[in-house]
């Protein structure tokens, strides 16, 4: 086990980040999970078992000095980072024109500054390993939708990442970008209901942030846009 490799994600207590963190766990990686509720980190862990492979940190995806520790903690628990995945993120469910302009700071740092910060944190950890960043976007950053502010958000994750990809692949580390669709998750409390038609579970996406994970080494998948059947846009 202390061989393991290691695998940090952001928002990791519900919805895509919990289920990639139960997929990892159950190949034999080591995980650390960052969340703000602490309470909702320790019913994650408590449902999995509190394995000995899992740690969790609360702290806030879009405060550096929270990013930075979460790190600094994962290193000093297994010893290495060989993956990180910027999964935190929302959206207010509004537009630039009709909407409450009161969640945007808050919606805008968590999606784009939030993952920029991950990856200042942990770059030198994943030089030392040649890993790998995973970027969790969405459809919305490559469909325009009528005043979307949460996909101008996603827009900028798909400019992160490929900016990001061009600098550190000198280093032998690899950039994911998964942009998923329509997924049944917590994302959608606050709309107040399920889209309609068929959603993604958050199962099925993981399956595709795992899979890109396990690639041998020197391959490099870089986008993965991923609809439920019947999700036109």
């Amino acid at each position: 086990m202390t061989d393991a490799p290691v695998a940090l994600i952001t928002g990791g207590g519900t919805g895509i980040g919990a289920a990639v963190a139960r997929q990892l766990l159950d190949g034999g990686h080591r995980v650390a999970v960052t969340g703000r509720r602490e309470e909702r980190l320790r019913e994650f862990a408590a449902r999995l078992g509190d394995p000995e492979g899992l740690l969790t940190l609360p702290g806030n995806a879009a405060e550096y000095a929270d990013v930075r520790a979460a790190v600094e903690a994962t290193l000093k628990e297994f010893g290495r980072i060989d993956t990180v995945v910027a999964n935190a993120g929302f959206a207010t469910h509004d537009t630039v024109a009709e909407g409450d302009p009161e969640g945007w700071p808050e919606m805008v740092l968590t999606n784009v500054l939030g993952p920029a910060l991950l990856i200042r944190a942990a770059i030198d950890a994943l030089k030392e390993s040649k890993g790998r960043i995973v970027l969790v976007g969405s459809v919305a950053g490559f469909v325009n939708g009528p005043g979307n502010l949460y996909g101008a958000t996603k827009w900028a994750i798909t400019g992160l990442a490929e900016n990001t990809r061009r600098q550190v692949t000198e280093w032998g580390v690899g950039v994911t970008h998964i942009a998923p669709g329509r997924v049944e998750t917590p994302f959608w409390d606050s709309y107040g209901s399920l889209p309609p038609g068929h959603l993604l579970s958050a199962d099925q996406l993981a399956d595709s942030v795992v899979w890109a994970i396990r690639q041998p080494a020197g391959v490099d998948v870089n986008t993965m846009v991923v609809r439920p059947i019947g999700q036109p846009n």
